[in-house]
């Protein structure tokens, strides 16, 4: 039985890692994409609809009724958590640097210990705020020591957009905490979706109609295809298979390790060394991780 709680609490974890290293390798994939070969919006538009189409095609052997009351929820869920979430993102990215882009994220995890204490009444605690700062300190110590990061009035707006989706998709890690609690994470994120490519659609079909699909070499392809069916089908299955079993705060702690894994993938493949930097910020953002979800680690034990 011990060995079965603690497979069950190793697993939304490993969910979180997983989910998480495909967005460390996003930020540079999606713009090698965008905007030679993509437009921002018309991006989105073939995200949202190419992993909705899969969802809905698992959904359809595992349906699951919703309540009609909670489709308003899903609405909202669906705007905060995917449309305005990815519309910003690729927007303001295809403004601004990887590395400008990977600074401002750090703030979503601030963003949803706020959230969760205005909408769910949870407490924001010491080992909370602690793990979050030693979470933020340790990315922050990996990106500042790059070189290639500028704010100024030549990214401003760029950034400004990459602000706002991490305080929007800090919402929805919150607003969509009642709904895991009722439903499956397949059940959940298929009507998310649904509703976020309804939002999305006016924004993204003009420039999506406007792809060029013959000037894409094999290369743009399957970095496409790794942007839909990777960083958003599997990526936010992933995610939500962690909320249902994990509160929001320990979700969104995970984005501390996106720095560091693009770190460790550097290193690996010869473009970069290690130093006690890197492992001074890895021991920082790991114990972060560890002191924001402790709490319920030991409730469920």
């Amino acid at each position: 039985m011990k060995q079965l709680q603690t497979n069950s609490n190793i697993k939304p974890h490993l969910a979180l890692l997983g989910a998480n290293i495909i967005y460390g390798l996003n930020y540079t994939i999606a713009k090698d994409v965008m905007p030679e070969y993509i437009s921002p919006f018309g991006f989105i538009f073939c995200r949202v609809i190419g992993a909705l189409s899969l969802f809905w095609l698992i959904y359809a052997f595992t349906y699951e009724k919703v309540a009609k009351k909670d489709l308003l929820l899903l609405a909202i869920c669906g705007f905060f958590g995917v449309a305005a979430n990815q519309l910003m993102f690729f927007y303001g990215l295809n403004l601004t640097s990887p590395i400008n882009a990977g600074i401002i994220m750090t703030s979503n995890p601030i963003f949803v210990l706020i959230a969760s204490a205005i909408i769910l009444k949870n407490k924001i605690t010491v080992l909370k705020v602690s793990g979050i700062s030693l979470g933020i300190i340790g990315a922050l110590l990996l990106l500042l020591f790059k070189t290639d990061f500028s704010f100024g009035s030549e990214t401003i707006t760029g950034d400004i957009f990459i602000f706002l989706n991490a305080l929007s998709y800090g919402i929805y890690l919150v607003i969509a905490v009642p709904l895991m609690k009722k439903y499956k994470p397949l059940t959940v994120i298929t009507w998310v979706f649904t509703f976020g490519a309804i939002f999305v659609f006016p924004f993204g079909v003009e420039q999506f109609t406007q792809i060029e699909w013959s000037t894409f070499s094999s290369t743009i392809w399957w970095e496409f295809a790794f942007v839909i069916i990777g960083t958003t089908f599997l990526a936010y299955l992933l995610n939500i298979y962690g909320l249902k079993n994990l509160n929001p705060a320990t979700v969104s702690t995970y984005i501390y390790l996106q720095p560091l894994l693009a770190a460790t993938f550097a290193i690996w493949s010869g473009k970069d060394s290690l130093d006690w930097i890197k492992i001074i910020a890895a021991l920082l953002i790991f114990s972060g991780v560890y002191l924001v979800s402790k709490r319920k680690a030991l409730k469920t034990q």
